[in-house]
This record gives C-alpha cells, structure tokens and sequence, in this order.
C-alpha cells in the first residue's frame, strides 16, 4: 500500500476507522404508573448516553428485570402493586450490592427519605419535582454522590452531629420499615387480611405488627391507632 509521505500507516488507519459507539447507562423504572413510567422514560430516552433497559410494576417485576437485564441503575417508587419499595430496595441490593438506586415517590421524604437511604438508595427525588430534576438526580448518583433534597441533608448532618431537628422526629421514626408499611397500609382504611395478602404474610403476622406498632406509638386501643393512622397518612406529622 502507498503511504503518503509523513503519514504513517498506523495512523491512516485510526483515522479511517469508525468512532467508537458510546456505552450507555442502563436504566430500570419501577412504578406501578404507566404513565409515570413513559414520562420518565422519555426524559431518560433523550439523554445520549443514558438509556432505559427494562420496566416494571411490582416487586415481582423487578426482581425479574435485574436478573435478565442486568441494569446500572434502578429509579424505584414507594409504593407499588405488591409491597413497598423500600424493602424493594433491600431485596435488588442483595442480588446485586453494586445496583445504584434512586427513589422518586409521591410520599414526603421526612417519612421514608432516611429508611430509604438506609436500605440502599443513593438518592430520594420527591415525584413532582421529577421532570425538572431526574436526569441531575441520575448523574450525580452516577458520579458517587448521594441526591437528596436540602431540607433532608440538613436533618441527616444535625443527626450525624447529634443533633436533634429543629421541628423535632416524627412519631413514626421509631417503627420498623416493616411496621411502617402495615401502619401506611392501616391508614389507607385497608383491612388485616387484605395487608396480609398484599405483603404475602399470615394475619398472625400483621396483627402482630399492629400490637408493636400500637405498643411503640402508646395507644391503648387499635381504635385509637387506626384514627391516628388515617390522620397522618393524611396530614403528615
């Protein structure tokens, strides 16, 4: 092959050859929304080297997504068709420790922002600052960092200081994540049998849940923890 002179071969052919593809981040959405779901699938759908590998509605759903897709990351919602996300999260850092996680719910932070970090999120995006706030979300938990909102950062650094917060801890704080799924679930006016089968537990279980819950929170009464938990899961604290 003739050679121009001053041009290498092995530089004739780097610059013929094709520019490398780039490798995109893959993405799982878990939420019970379809709509929700396609909205954020399009923001994510947009970005060059971000791109959704799989989709799913229910614990069962996603566990199954993880193991054939493998994904880089999951965005995970609070609540969905068959348990809470946040033992969602547990059960996915289990299958694979190195899956980042970040939690875009309809449900205030103060109540499940610190259990979800502590479960393995890397992130806690409230739903209605999505569209604007996602794709920043996702690459700052890519970089290694943690994405929650101010308010949160300030509560978690004043506890990692020994501090109280200034508007003081919810009452819930001292439930389980578990005990806190069966207290939302008695708040949402839903009976013991029917949060028995959405968690796949006898109603033993959940009944015994109750009695901590009821214990924990100082009520005599299951009247009187089933008023409290409609109120707040209405109101908040």
């Amino acid at each position: 092959m003739h050679v121009a002179p001053g041009i290498h071969a092995g530089r004739l052919n780097t610059m013929s050859a094709k520019p490398k593809s780039i490798k995109k981040t893959r993405l799982l959405i878990v939420d019970d929304h379809p709509m929700v779901r396609e909205r954020i699938s399009e923001l994510i759908q947009q970005q060059p080297d971000l791109e959704v590998c799989a989709e799913a509605e229910s614990v069962r759903d996603a566990i199954k997504a993880v193991q054939t897709h493998h994904p880089d990351m999951a965005i995970v919602d609070i609540t969905l068709k068959d348990s809470y996300g946040i033992e969602l999260i547990k059960q996915l850092k289990e299958i694979n420790p190195k899956l980042l996680m970040l939690v875009v719910s309809m449900h205030d932070e103060s109540m499940y922002g610190e259990r979800a970090l502590r479960a393995g999120a890397k992130g806690y995006l409230a739903k209605h600052e999505a569209s604007k706030k996602i794709i920043d979300a996702i690459r700052r938990i890519l970089r290694g960092e943690i994405y929650v909102s101010e308010e949160l950062n300030r509560v978690l650094l004043q506890k990692v200081a020994g501090a109280k917060s200034a508007q003081g801890e919810s009452a819930i704080d001292v439930l389980t994540d578990r005990e806190l799924e069966v207290f939302q679930l008695l708040g949402q006016g839903i009976g013991v049998r029917d949060i028995a089968e959405r968690l796949f537990v006898s109603t033993k279980t959940v009944e015994a849940h109750r009695e901590n819950i009821k214990q924990k929170l100082k009520f005599k009464t299951s009247s009187e923890l089933l008023r409290f938990a409609i109120q707040y899961c209405m109101h908040g604290k």
